[in-house]
């Protein structure tokens, strides 16, 4: 799990320094006020869009693992319910064979 957060981490420090770059090379431009900020206004917009989009992808892949995972469980059950009936079975087979002389 370890690894995963390092993962997120790295990916929200990679967002904080291309708002940060994008920032100053807005403040550093030589435009007219107006232009800068029809500029910062399509740029929040394709932020929240990305953002948006990210999300979005993030939650289908966590909804996938939780099906994947649920189909792992069912299995297991399965598997150890067919494991405690024929462990019953057979207690039952060697009950049987130990009563009878």
């Amino acid at each position: 799990m370890g690894e995963h957060d390092s993962g997120a981490s790295k990916f929200a420090y990679f967002l904080a320094g291309i708002g940060f770059g994008a920032a100053l090379a807005l403040l550093f431009a030589p435009r007219t006020g107006e232009e800068t900020r029809d500029l910062i206004g399509a740029k929040a917009t394709q932020g929240k869009e990305y953002v948006t989009a990210k999300s979005k992808e993030m939650r289908e892949q966590a909804e996938q693992f939780v099906e994947k995972a649920k189909d792992m469980v069912a299995q297991q059950k399965e598997q150890l319910s067919a494991a405690l009936e024929a462990g019953k079975q057979a207690y039952h087979e060697e009950k049987a064979k130990t009563q009878t002389p």
